[in-house]
């Protein structure tokens, strides 16, 4: 055992994500280095969220290593780096995952399965600025756009459970009514003006805000098509 522990791998995991529209379609890319060999992966969703894009792209290069490995980590998301570093991810799950006594946090799911890999392996979390020329963090976010426009997208299915599973007085439709997290009134949001995307079908023109615990929840009266020869900004 003493042995094995000697001569554990060290292995770099680059990981970058996010979604167009924010939630919207996603995609992750992931770079994992050991000595000369590089393997990269990558990976598309229908409906998602950015953070959950960070979260999947280290979830799933953690995964890909099949030995015990020391693993630094590099991602350019403040959300998780600080999350882990400060210890904030910690004391949620001793809070049986509330960040205050009336808020939850957001992407249990996702949490969950990262402290897991955390305890299989040796891992530290290391912060790099964004679209700032570092060739893995660039190489990533390439991964990650090439996915998120593929042909084959994923569902994500436990964001869609977090988003349709409604209230007891059933789903959320409009302001003022109850989150279904903390019980606090929902507010309307109108979605920021943007550029539409090249293979983007659809947007949402708002959704529900929970001014409590920033539960976002995206309707389907908010659902908008597009048309393909529009170049309406919304």
């Amino acid at each position: 055992m003493e042995e094995q522990k000697k001569h554990k791998p060290k292995i770099a995991l680059f990981s970058d994500g996010g979604a167009e529209p924010n939630p919207g379609k996603g995609g992750f890319g992931v770079i994992l280095k050991y000595k000369e060999h590089v393997k990269e992966f990558s990976k598309g969703y229908l409906l998602t969220t950015n953070n959950r894009m960070e979260l999947m792209a280290i979830i799933h290069g953690l995964e890909q290593i099949k030995v015990e490995a020391y693993v630094d980590i590099y991602s350019d998301s403040k959300y998780i780096i600080d999350a882990i570093n400060n210890g904030w991810v910690a004391k949620w799950q001793e809070n049986n995952w509330y960040r205050n006594k009336k808020a939850k946090a957001v992407n249990i799911d996702l949490w969950e399965k990262l402290l897991k890999l955390m305890n299989t392996h040796e891992v530290s979390f290391n912060w790099i600025k964004g679209h700032n020329g570092h060739k893995e963090n660039e190489r990533c976010d390439e991964l990650a756009a090439i996915a998120l426009n593929g042909n084959s997208l994923s569902e994500d299915e436990e964001y869609l459970k977090q988003i349709n599973s409604p209230p007891e007085d059933g789903k959320i439709k409009n302001e003022g009514d109850k989150c279904r997290k903390c019980n606090t009134p929902v507010i309307k949001k109108e979605r920021r003006r943007r550029k539409i995307k090249k293979n983007q079908t659809y947007y949402f023109e708002y959704y529900f805000l929970c001014p409590n615990c920033n539960t976002m929840y995206m309707v389907e009266d908010a659902k908008r098509k597009i048309e393909r020869d529009s170049n309406t900004l919304f």
